[in-house]
């Protein structure tokens, strides 16, 4: 099997990976293991130190792979000993039977036996291409490697090591002042196609030398995600393989984290926010960087609604593409949502150009206006429904040529 050409980087991308900082009792590696990329590590390995405490959030997708079943059943264990992520890139291991299962207890258990931990406390993902078996014996071949060359300023490589047809490699960090000490949150993630909101759309990895309890952890976890990643969409198309893993190893002078704290829980969801964000800004293909402001809605649920059917129609984004204003296709997904809608209480705009209101085109409003702010790389559209007080905003990007290219030969 030979790699597809690698693609040019995303314009959208930041200038550099971030400088991160390393995290007090995680050390990390890479390695290559040839199982599907020729000239790139593609496994990746994160040591935690014992009593790291571990919170998650993953794919409601009913044909979920092996990994992810695998860590739902130890997400909620104890938090004594050490731990342990690893993932590989280029195969999925999803629908793939027993043969899956058995490759995870493989890894996992080998992985275990290699760091001298227990393997109800090793966490593994892979992603990649669905349906094929994983050459699990050539991963496992490279656990000595892994283990002599793991280290605390290595998340670099670890974070280029997960990724597929990601063009780059997507990081972000924070450190702030706790009670009686730093603390320090950082992680990375992957993921380019097959993102829709269905809890994290992609693979994230994200390590903190906060002390916190393994339940408080989950709750602002799965809250932050509603916020985040549940709110992003490429495709509209949810992956087999969406894992989110956070790791707090407890080591940082500062005192515990309690439920009040909301400077850790604003950091995380900040961490967790700009993640989701890269991810959109490496949306396959991608040219333009969308978000989608619905106020007004009668429920929040009608809000999501307006924000991920205009976030994920295809006529909305293939217009961004050629930087046509055509607000028409607007109005056909707000109306296509199933939200409470009305008319002549509709107001649409891009940026602060108002577009259309009362029911047709706004009367100072010209297509000159429209086609001026589309060549634009983000992209902002705000859609009034008129008719309450709830509110959300979604993010995507524009559906271009690339996108086909990419998707109609990914498994050659």
């Amino acid at each position: 099997m030979t790699d597809n050409p690698k693609p040019l980087v995303s314009p959208l991308a930041p200038a550099n990976f971030p400088d991160i900082p390393s995290i007090a009792g995680v050390r990390f590696a890479s390695a290559h293991s040839g199982t599907k990329y020729n000239n790139r590590d593609d496994v990746m390995l994160a040591e935690l130190a014992p009593g790291t405490t571990i919170a998650g959030v993953f794919t409601r997708s009913a044909t979920r792979a092996a990994p992810v079943l695998d860590c739902q059943e130890k997400i909620g264990g104890p938090s004594d000993g050490g731990a342990a992520f690893f993932v590989n890139a280029g195969n999925a291991n999803a629908f793939t039977g027993a043969h899956g299962d058995g490759s995870v207890a493989a890894i996992t258990n080998a992985t275990a036996q290699t760091l001298g931990i227990s393997a109800s406390r090793v966490f593994s993902s892979s992603t990649g291409v669905i349906g094929e078996p994983l050459a699990h014996d050539a991963i496992i071949a490279k656990l000595s490697e892994l283990k002599t060359t793991l280290s605390a300023d290595a998340i670099t490589p670890a974070a280029h090591a997960i990724l597929t047809t990601d063009t780059f490699a997507k990081g972000a960090s924070a450190t702030f002042d706790g009670d009686g000490g730093k603390i320090t949150i950082a992680g990375f993630a992957k993921g380019s196609g097959m993102i829709a909101p269905d809890m994290a759309t992609m693979l994230v990895y994200i390590f903190t030398d906060a002390k916190v309890a393994r339940p408080l952890l989950q709750d602002m976890v799965a809250t932050a995600t509603d916020t985040t990643f549940n709110c992003i969409t490429v495709d509209s198309d949810t992956s087999t393989s969406d894992t989110l893993l956070v790791a707090a190893t407890g080591q940082s002078t500062a005192a515990e984290i309690t439920a009040t704290d909301t400077k850790f829980r604003a950091a995380l969801h900040d961490i967790m926010l700009d993640l989701a964000h890269q991810v959109i800004r490496d949306g396959e293909g991608a040219t333009k960087f969308v978000e989608i402001r619905v106020t007004g809605a009668e429920s929040d649920t009608d809000a999501r609604k307006v924000a991920m059917s205009v976030a994920n129609s295809p006529l909305v984004k293939t217009a961004i593409a050629g930087e046509d204003p055509n607000w028409g296709r607007i109005v056909m997904a707000v109306g296509k949502s199933g939200a409470a809608a009305d008319r002549d209480r509709l107001a649409i705009s891009f940026g602060d150009i108002l577009v259309a209101e009362k029911g047709w085109v706004a009367p100072d409003y010209t297509e000159q206006q429209g086609v001026a702010y589309m060549k634009n790389q983000d992209i902002t559209i705000n859609i009034d429904m008129g008719l309450g007080a709830c509110t959300t905003v979604a993010w995507t990007c524009d559906l271009t040529h690339g996108y086909i290219q990419i998707n109609a030969d990914y498994r050659s």
